[in-house]
């Protein structure tokens, strides 16, 4: 079995694990960015064997520069979608802000 078996290779900016939805950015940004062992990651995300994690940080390892770029780049469509998110506010979540706030102005009756 080759390394890039434990994968599906979706598009350039989505690689998944085999047999899962979740994506290789998961399990490394636990890794990288959290600090997790392979076992917490486990933990984290049941559904993937230990020899699943251990297949994708080896894959990490050996292509280091490139899966550290689409880690990166992933972090940074991230933060672009918040920000997205924050100044172009759905519908419900302007609905859900104004009941929230009117609930707090509303004077507490039966005190």
């Amino acid at each position: 079995m080759q390394l890039e078996d434990y994968f599906d290779f979706l598009r350039p900016d989505d690689i998944r694990i085999k047999g899962h939805r979740i994506g290789i950015e998961s399990v490394l940004y636990e890794y990288i960015h959290r600090g997790k062992s392979a076992e917490e990651i486990v933990e984290r995300y049941p559904t993937l064997t230990l020899e699943q994690v251990y297949a994708t940080l080896l894959y990490y390892l050996h292509n280091k520069e490139a899966i550290t770029k689409y880690v990166a780049d992933w972090l940074e469509d991230a933060r672009q979608a918040r920000e997205r998110q924050k100044s172009q506010p759905s519908a419900f979540r302007d609905r859900i802000r104004k009941l929230k706030a009117d609930r707090v102005a509303a004077p507490r009756s039966g005190s």
